[in-house]
């Protein structure tokens, strides 16, 4: 494995060669290093990265469809999209040797949390303009396991096969897995005899850790945390290994930095940040200093597995994500670390934010028939958020079943009424 110094050597020739190469091909950024007063030539450490522009969502919207290529269009081998529900979707393109990069550190990925040749992967993730679903399979071929392209939904057909076909390894978004946990049981399984699932690769949202020990008590699984986003290739930046304490970037293809968000500081390792991303042999589209709005920390030092790729917490939220309430900061998996620490409390929950006078936060828990009524397990439940929180929240308790289930993508946690109001 390389060392720090020989992994930083490449890090700065790969940064000097993207920089130069970004400027040279793509307008947007020129512009940026003209107007900044740089040029390609300012690079001469790995620090001077700070110099460089950011890069954000909106320069890709701003410049779709493909405005921020570096290569001629029929270089192309593959584009993908995000869902475009906010506005014109983000379009991603790649050339052949960019799917091959992406393919070796989805493999990479793959390797390190213990898939191997003979498992079989059975992959949750949706297909399409998406990234989740081809990355995850191009991540199974590359290690030589089967892979069952399942894709979304249908979820007592994924039941179905999932123990038919003796499925070892699930790929999907934790939410959905979570989901699953329940609907195995409601149709009739038992998870821990009936399946032979040995490994989880979950991502695509932030989640918790009562939620990954949910998955694993029920399912007797070893849960992996997975990192990545469509601008970035798609899933295989970061993922655990089997130590799981942290997630490994993959230091050859990327340059992390934590940045204050307010003032786009540049933070020391080890502080929570925004992470900014600069990809560093990117052919299509190369992105530097890409605001990610994921709010993480990252660390340099060795790992006890012998690797020296930095790692990076869970992800805490997305800053967009963030729901400010009467002034208070609450993340959404703030709320499922304490749902989930309950014991009696259901896999489902739900935040509802509006406003009269003040901002008020109420959240719906399922939980069994026995407890709807039980004064004790509501004060319990109310006195546990707002220990964590930091401000009172409205619980509602309903029967389990009850809040809407999704099979399709990433569970809608947050139903915001203050904008209709």
């Amino acid at each position: 494995m390389l060392k720090p110094k020989q992994m930083k050597a490449i890090q700065l020739r790969k940064l000097r060669k993207i920089v130069e190469y970004a400027y040279r091909n793509v307008p947007l950024f020129k512009k940026r290093f003209d107007e900044a007063g740089i040029k390609p030539s300012s690079i001469r450490t790995l620090d001077d990265v700070a110099k460089v522009p950011f890069t954000v969502k909106t320069d890709l919207r701003d410049n779709y469809p493909l405005g921020l290529l570096a290569v001629p269009q029929d270089r192309l081998y593959a584009l993908h999209a995000s869902s475009g529900t906010t506005g014109k979707p983000i379009v991603v393109a790649y050339t052949r040797g960019d799917l091959e990069c992406w393919s070796r550190l989805m493999g990479r990925s793959f390797d390190v949390a213990g898939v191997r040749k003979g498992d079989i992967v059975q992959n949750m993730y949706g297909y399409g303009l998406f990234t989740g679903g081809l990355g995850f399979h191009y991540g199974a071929r590359a290690v030589g396991a089967t892979v069952i392209p399942t894709s979304t939904g249908n979820t007592k057909r994924q039941l179905m096969l999932m123990k038919d076909l003796r499925t070892t390894v699930a790929a999907c978004t934790p939410s959905y897995m979570v989901y699953l946990c329940e609907a195995s049981r409601a149709e009739g399984y038992m998870p821990r005899t009936d399946f032979a699932l040995r490994i989880g690769l979950f991502g695509a949202e932030p989640w918790s850790e009562e939620a990954r020990k949910r998955i694993e008590e029920v399912f007797g699984l070893r849960a992996h945390d997975c990192f990545g986003m469509s601008e970035l290739y798609g899933p295989g930046v970061a993922i655990e290994c089997d130590q799981r304490n942290g997630l490994h970037v993959w230091s050859d293809e990327f340059l992390v930095e934590t940045i204050n968000p307010d003032t786009g500081e540049v933070l020391e390792p080890g502080k929570e940040g925004e992470l900014v991303f600069t990809m560093l042999s990117r052919e299509a589209m190369p992105l530097l200093r890409y605001r990610t709005r994921d709010l993480s920390r990252v660390f340099e030092e060795e790992c006890a597995c012998g690797r020296y790729h930095p790692r990076i917490r869970r992800i805490k939220g997305r800053s967009d994500d963030m729901l400010i309430v009467g002034g208070v900061n609450v993340f959404p998996s703030q709320v499922e670390h304490v749902l989930m620490n309950i014991p009696g409390v259901g896999d489902q929950y739900q935040i509802i934010l509006s406003h009269t006078d003040l901002d008020r936060l109420a959240v719906k828990v399922e939980t069994t028939s026995d407890r709807l009524n039980d004064p004790k397990f509501l004060k319990e439940i109310q006195g546990d958020l707002l220990a964590v929180l930091g401000i009172n929240a409205d619980v509602a308790l309903v029967e389990l079943g009850t809040l809407p289930r999704s099979e399709v993508g990433k569970a809608r946690r947050v139903i915001d009424l203050r904008s209709k109001e």
